[in-house]
């Protein structure tokens, strides 16, 4: 049996590179993709500390990447064989009650699956189920790098802004400047909004969504009044829209508090813990809350605002390294060190 290296979940806290052997078709309905560039995501950090209860152990890591599509299952209409593809986090069929609506992640026959209850993308090679939905052709003109984060989070920063309902002029916030939270900054850029503020205690993450024209303002809460300043820039009322992508001990009840009356706050992080909804004191706020996962159903688009240049990633991929050395991406991802945003896994290196 042919082998491959692939990065293995073996439960709480444990993962490594070891051999697997080289997926097959289980499915008419089924591809095969060779993994050329793939990433480590903070959802697979969840997984890594027991945070995503449904996910199985033994499973390969990893749901964002591209690649070529090596073989087709005889149900796969749309992909062919030597295709580039990027490929959707969520599996889903298309055709049940949720997909009909656009709600995938919600999919009766899938949702999000790979890496976390079926085997992922940090490998040589992945089996995708339903193809015809989760492969998006690459243009030409598009890079393996430029596409990398179709899939995921840059999905999850396009579906946040657009459920999220921006207005022209409108003063946004997004809490967490991670690569999620940049891609959020990035796709609501899109609605033209007057001004965007980054919220996050890490100075080089805030300096990179400034440098890079995703924000306007950037405020720290281990040295700024965040609530304050935000209603110094909105006449004292606060954000039109907040977007909570950071998931911390606070962030829930930061995002409330500088919101203003009727506005909307869109909750894209996932919490390890559980939140308290304070009623109560948020009565008369007349506030909507918008809750994740995303639904990762217009890859397409992206895609098409990526070759027109509305769209540029490039700037999140700090770190590069073969699959040999996943383990210490991992590492240096969670950690945030030397400056790493997205740590890019390129093939394995014999």
């Amino acid at each position: 049996m042919e082998t491959m290296k692939a990065v293995v979940y073996r439960g709480h806290e444990t993962i490594e590179l070891t051999d697997r052997p080289i997926p097959t078709l289980l499915a008419p309905e089924d591809a095969i993709v060779r993994v050329t560039r793939s990433t480590i995501c903070s959802s697979d950090l969840h997984i890594l500390h027991g945070s995503v209860p449904r996910a199985k152990e033994g499973i390969i890591l990893g749901h964002e990447f591209v690649g070529v599509v090596t073989a087709v299952g005889e149900n796969v209409k749309k992909r062919r064989v030597g295709e580039r593809v990027a490929v959707n986090v969520e599996t889903f069929c298309g055709d049940c009650f949720y997909c009909r609506r656009g709600y995938v992640n919600n999919c009766e026959h899938g949702g999000w699956e790979l890496g976390c209850r079926i085997d992922g993308c940090q490998a040589e090679y992945v089996r995708v189920p339903m193809a015809d939905q989760g492969l998006h052709p690459i243009p030409q003109s598009v890079s393996d790098e430029d596409a990398l984060l179709v899939g995921d989070v840059l999905s999850t920063g396009y579906w946040a802004a657009q459920i999220g309902e921006i207005e022209p002029a409108s003063a946004v916030a997004v809490l967490g400047a991670g690569p999620t939270g940049l891609c959020t900054m990035m796709c609501a850029r899109l609605y033209s909004p007057a001004c965007i503020i980054a919220v996050d205690v890490n100075d080089e993450r805030l300096a990179a969504a400034k440098e890079n024209g995703l924000c306007d303002v950037t405020l720290n809460p281990s040295r700024d009044d965040v609530e304050a300043r935000i209603r110094a820039l909105t006449d004292g009322r606060g954000a039109d829209r907040v977007f909570e992508v950071a998931g911390a001990k606070d962030t829930f009840e930061t995002a409330w508090r500088i919101a203003r009356p009727s506005a909307i706050v869109v909750l894209v992080a996932l919490y390890a813990q559980a939140q308290s909804l304070p009623l109560h004191l948020m009565y008369g706020k007349n506030l909507t809350f918008k809750t994740g996962g995303v639904h990762a159903n217009a890859c397409g688009d992206i895609l098409k605002l990526i070759q027109a240049g509305r769209l540029n990633t490039a700037p999140l991929l700090t770190h590069h390294a073969p699959l040999n050395d996943a383990l210490t991406g991992y590492r240096t991802f969670e950690a945030m060190r030397d400056g790493c945003i997205k740590w890019v896994i390129t093939p394995y290196e014999r």
